[in-house]
This record gives structure tokens, sequence and C-alpha cells, in this order.
């Protein structure tokens, strides 16, 4: 089942192209790792898949007209209410969501998400992986089909990028379709079935891990996104 389509999509801002004939689709229960140097266009994808910006061109298609409710999105600079605790974060954001979940599943949900011995702690006296898991509980709290992550786990540990690898196995477990970008090559390649590398607005490359290292036999994907950024001069 296709989920999103991106069809021909242009999007110029004061009259510089950063979105070039994007074209790509995101299906049923996948994951998708979406890289790309700095200024590659990633933020402007997510911010026209979301429906925060419009394109000046080309279509956008989605699978149901009630896509809002459907998706969680977790970006660099999603909220959460600091002087609240984790629960009470969870409780409000519920309220926002319109959400019916009882106690019982909102206990679930910390423990889900390692929160439980924290549940009353004050977001701002969290660690940055606590409150990493916190974010990710608010994105998931209404049981979207499609959740958006973006560098869930930068600037995290290696125990604490390992517990967002596992929630986002978990999510796909579920059955949930997910994007995540990230600069992490080993992450990608432990996590995506499907992999977009974009470069100034465009597409450069899409497929299945081992087949894209096939491809362009190359050993990791390091060297895959060096070899693309190099040939196609798409620093910034």
């Amino acid at each position: 089942m296709e989920l999103i389509k991106f069809i021909n999509v242009e999007k110029s801002f004061k009259g510089r192209k950063v979105i070039s004939g994007l074209n790509f689709s995101i299906h049923a229960n996948e994951v998708v790792a979406l890289l790309g140097a700095n200024g590659s266009g990633k933020t402007t994808t997510i911010r026209m898949l979301l429906g925060i910006s419009k394109p000046d061109s080309g279509r956008i298609t989605r699978w149901t007209k009630d896509f809002n409710q459907k998706v969680g999105a977790q970006l660099q600079t999603t909220p959460f209410f600091e002087g609240l605790s984790v629960i009470n974060n969870l409780k409000l954001f519920n309220t926002f969501y319109q959400s019916k979940i009882t106690t019982e599943k909102m206990e679930r949900i910390v423990r889900d998400y390692n929160l439980l011995d924290v549940k009353n702690t004050l977001a701002s006296k969290l660690s940055l992986g606590q409150q990493k898991r916190l974010v990710i509980s608010i994105t998931t709290l209404h049981d979207p089909d499609f959740v958006i992550l973006d560098e869930p786990s930068a600037g995290l540990d290696p125990s604490g990028q390992r517990e967002v690898q596992n929630m986002i196995r978990h999510l796909k477990s579920k059955g949930k379709s997910v994007l995540f970008s990230s600069h992490d090559m080993l992450e990608v390649r432990n996590l995506a079935d499907r992999i977009f590398i974009m470069g100034k607005g465009r597409l450069l490359v899409e497929g299945k891990p081992e087949t894209l290292l096939n491809k362009y036999n190359v050993g990791d994907f390091e060297e895959l996104f060096n070899h693309l950024m190099k040939k196609e001069e798409y620093y910034v």
C-alpha cells in the first residue's frame, strides 16, 4: 500500500530553487532513511510532506483524507512542557490529540518508552536520552500509522542510540511506517528498508541498502554518501 507519493514536486524560496523535480513513494510498514548534506532539501521535503509548506508545482498524494490524525512528527524543535512531569506532559498532549487513552494505557506507554522510573520527574530534569524518549512517546501517543523522526538519535550516547533504534523497530513491528533522517550511517544500515539520498533538492538515489551498496560497489553508506556528494558536487 502506498502512503505518500511526491510527483514532480518543485519548491523555491526567494527565487532560489530548493526542491527540483522530486519523485518518490513511501509504503505501508516500512522504514525509510532520508539522507543528505545540510542544505540538501531534507527539512523542506518533510515540511511539504506534513503540509506545513505547499509545493510550487507538482503533487503530493496521501493515502487518507484525515492525514493529520494519522501522522506523528518529531522535528528537531518538537516542544514539551519543561515545567510539567513526564506523565503530565503525556496527559496534556493527549488532550491536544483528542485521544481517549485510559490510565492503564498511559502507564503502558510510560513503560514501553522506559520512562516509568521518571514518570513524575519534571521534563526539564530529564537526561537528553530521556527527553528524546519523551518526545517520541508524545509523537506516537495518538497511535499514528506514519511516523516522521528528524535525527531522533542526534547527540545521544551509544546506549541512547540503541534505545531510539529499538523504538523504531518496535513501531515497525506494530505495522507502522517510519521516515527518519540521520547522519549516522551505521544506524541507517541497521534500520532502513529503503534509503533516499538527496542533494541540492533532488533525489540522487533510492533503494534497498544492500542493493545500493552493490550497485555502487562500496563497502558502507559513508563511502556511498561521500561518493555521491563528491561526484555531483552537492556539498553546500
